[in-house]
């Protein structure tokens, strides 16, 4: 066997012995081996090592785990799980007698994502080519029978033994589940942790003390739906709700210095926030995020909505570099919009097929390229919140501005200064800027109707590159796998065949991204409500109908309670695509009102829902929930972000700036998503690096001296009032007795000099414990 054909199997192969056990894969692990894994072995490998390889070079197939797990000629390469002691990275790093690629070491980037696939022990999805279904041959018909794909039809309520407990109809579905598993519901939780628990689900804040004893003097039949109806008026509804569909916008900020950062982006934040306190319609909510400007009800204050696609991750274009290199950045920017969108509306992971056909759902790689075309049609722009005639004046107003800032540049680069004609331009700039109305105008991160053409800047590849935008729609050829240089058939825009009765129908609308939106909420109804509706009831119990919330395809996992989902799906697109109510019935069910009964052993996971689970706070909550208790707060809604780190923020959490590249150290430390893509769902978890942040860090330090400052303020010589005072502040309930006497025999013991120390010292415990961090 050539000497390089060994040393590519040597590189490449893996040992069925040494082979991870599928089993222990789930989910995420194959997304990640489908989004990293598999392009880099299509692009590097599938050209001798797959079934569309002219020779399979050695009898080795790297495309199909079976095959892998066979392998081929020679022997193996990989230990999954210890990169270490696997001949494929030494064989990669060039540290050995064989050194693959051939022609030439992988970039170092592309080497770490195979270390870390090893780390992770090489999960390799299981295979879907069977004489059924042979690779390239979806079977649209009987995909559509998949459960998600379905439509959604309300369901009638089940017959449950103890009629007497449900409080609204999503009751009925969980008790009867409770009861066929031999579980009853917990009691009832008590005001005041009710009340904590509403408060902080609807608005990331906790009650605070004139609120609690409200809701306890309140002896109607009516207090707690009261206190719902109080809670979702509030302002501070959107600022909650808001924060979460951030997440799944990868929202941000800013970015990288050498990237442009367009608009204020600020604007859609606040638009998604006014958008959930005005409870938008969720069909319309999608509508204007994809396509705002091409609906013939909008106005200029709707453009900040196209925020969802306008703060879009871009990359950097070095025009330098040959268009071939570039075609593949601006391919990945297109499959990364094709990723959020697929996955926030849909629930799908559509780019997977960007490569190939999707290798677990009936989605082509047809679809992807349809879709694709859609976002390679327009581009991030610049758009003014005013009127476009309005606009016009400042534009050219702008324009003659950056004329005369260059101009003065210059002028103040000569030896020496002209101070006199610095002057002059100083002046001009300034008669420019107050002589225009409306030139200060918020510009905002938006899209217009450009497609983008990467051509050689030349005849060879070595003279750079040219960017060419054309005010016209373009449909995009299939990238054989999934590169742009290699060109197959040119696919039409429009929706994915699954989620379309019969053959869809082309996008002829500009871009598409009307259209786009229209199928989301019209043939994909049922799959877009049941993906919201999941999404809300993960974040008020925990855990979704649908643990895999952004994942409702094959490798996701299938719903607790699939008849109470499409009752609660079904009636959301009834009840006109309503929030609000939705967020109201599930707040004002017996089940979320449970307490949390020791049922564990029974169901650890409350699948069942028969308790509510205590629940970590998430960063946000936290930080403004110190806040409110010490009296620093600010409750103003909206404006520009100011930094996380700025001593003078004391401004909720979500007003914090976002930076995509760099973010806070703070915020990464307490599990926040990272702005680069799309976060399903937070995941908490505990460590020493938030141990010694809440012991030590400036937050935590600042805000127990503000509390122990408010509290002397209000009784300058009651420590026992203070105690109170505190408890009812952090945990919304007195001290017990132990607790109180605990506290007066800690404070009791310093000098009258010391007080103020030690009072900071005692707020500092109070905060930083679990009780604060966490809701019952």
């Amino acid at each position: 066997m050539p000497l390089f054909r060994t040393a590519s199997l040597l590189l490449f192969v893996l040992v069925s012995s040494t082979f991870a056990e599928d089993s222990k894969f789930n989910a995420s692990d194959f997304e990640y081996f489908e989004k990293q894994i598999r392009p880099l072995l299509s692009r590097r490998c599938y050209s001798c090592h797959s079934a569309d390889a002219k020779t399979v070079h050695g009898g080795l197939r790297l495309d199909a785990l079976t095959a892998l797990k066979r392998g081929g000629d020679s022997g193996a390469t990989i230990v999954p799980g210890d990169p270490l002691k696997s001949l494929l990275i030494e064989t990669l790093h060039y540290d050995g007698d064989i050194q693959m690629p051939p022609k030439g070491k992988l970039p170092d980037a592309e080497i770490a994502v195979l270390t870390e696939w090893i780390k992770r022990g090489a999960p390799f999805p299981p295979d879907t080519e069977t004489p059924d279904r042979p690779d390239g041959e979806i079977d649209f018909d009987a995909g559509r029978q998949f459960w998600s794909f379905q439509p959604v039809a309300e369901q009638t309520p089940p017959d449950v033994i103890e009629t007497a407990w449900p409080r609204q109809r999503l009751d009925y579905f969980l008790l009867a589940e409770m009861e066929e598993n031999n579980l009853q519901p917990s009691d009832s939780a008590d005001r005041k942790t009710l009340l904590r628990r509403l408060s902080f689900d609807l608005t990331g804040l906790p009650p605070t003390p004139a609120e609690l004893d409200g809701f306890l003097n309140d002896e109607t039949d009516q207090a707690y739906e009261k206190q719902v109806e109080r809670l979702l008026q509030s302002p501070h509804f959107g600022e909650r709700w808001g924060r979460l569909w951030l997440d799944f916008a990868r929202y941000t900020d800013t970015t990288a210095s050498w990237l442009y950062s367009t608009g204020q982006a600020h604007l859609y934040r606040d638009w998604v926030v006014q958008a959930f306190n005005d409870d938008m319609p969720y069909d319309d909510f999608v509508r204007r995020q994809l396509a705002t400007d091409l609906m013939p009800d909008t106005g200029p204050g709707d453009i900040a909505a196209l925020g969802f696609l306008g703060l879009s991750p871009n990359y950097w274009k070095e025009l330098k570099l040959p268009a071939e290199i570039i075609k593949v950045i601006v391919a990945d920017e297109w499959e990364e919009r094709v990723d959020v969108v697929s996955r926030t509306f849909l629930g799908l992971t559509v780019a997977c097929a960007r490569c190939h056909d999707h290798k677990f759902d009936p989605i082509g790689t047809k679809d992807y390229y349809a879709l694709a075309g859609v976002f390679a049609s327009c581009r991030i722009s610049e758009r003014p919140t005013i009127d476009e005639q309005l606009f016009k004046p400042v534009k050219t107003a702008r324009a003659d501005v950056e004329k005369l800032e260059k101009e003065l540049a210059a002028l103040r680069k000569k030896k020496p200064v002209p101070e006199e004609q610095v002057k002059e331009t100083v002046r001009k700039i300034s008669d420019v800027k107050s002589s225009t109305p409306h030139y200060d105008a918020p510009m905002a991160s938006a899209l217009i109707e450009e497609s983008l053409f990467v051509e050689r800047a030349g005849k060879r590849a070595d003279e750079g590159t040219k960017l060419d935008y054309r005010g016209e729609p373009r449909d995009l050829n299939i990238f054989i796998r999934g590169n742009p240089n290699r060109l197959g058939e040119v696919v039409p825009r429009r929706f994915l065949q699954v989620l379309s009765p019969a053959e869809p129908p082309l996008y002829t609308n500009g871009s598409g991204r009307l259209e786009l939106a229209e199928s989301i909420i019209g043939p994909a109804a049922g799959l877009t409500a049941r993906v919201i509706v999941n999404r809300i009831w993960a974040a008020h119990f925990g855990r979704g109908l649908v643990a895999t919330p952004s994942n409702f395809g094959q490798q996701g996992e299938r719903p607790t309670h699939p008849k109470l989902l499409d009752d609660l799906a079904a009636r959301f697109i009834s009840n006109s695509w309503s929030l609000k109510s939705l967020h109201r019935e599930i707040v004002m069910s017996a089940a979320y009102r449970q307490s949390n009964t020791d049922q564990s052993s029974a169901d650890p996971e409350n699948r069942f829902i028969a308790r509510m689970v205590p629940r970590r706070l998430d960063v946000e909550s936290w930080r403004d929930a110190m806040l409110q208790a010490s009296g620093q707060l600010d409750l103003t809604v909206g404006g520009p972000s100011v930094a996380l780190d700025d001593p003078q923020n004391v401004r909720r959490t979500i007003y914090t700036t976002i930076h995509r590249r760099e973010m806070s150290t703070m915020l990464l430390t307490h599990d926040f998503p990272d702005p680069t893509s799309h976060s399903p769902l937070r995941v908490s978890t505990t460590t020493s690096l938030q141990g010694l942040y809440a012991l030590n860090g400036p937050l935590l330090e600042n805000q127990a001296s503000a509390l122990a400052t408010r509290l002397a303020d209000q009784f300058p010589e009651d420590d026992s009032s203070r105690i109170a005072q505190a408890y009812s502040l952090l945990y919304c309930r007195q001290p017990t007795p132990t607790e109180l006497e605990l506290g007066l025999q800690y404070l009791g013991a310093c000098e009258e000099d010391g007080r103020a120390a030690v009072w900071q010292q005692y707020a500092h415990v109070l905060l930083v414990a679990n009780e604060f961090l966490f809701v019952d």
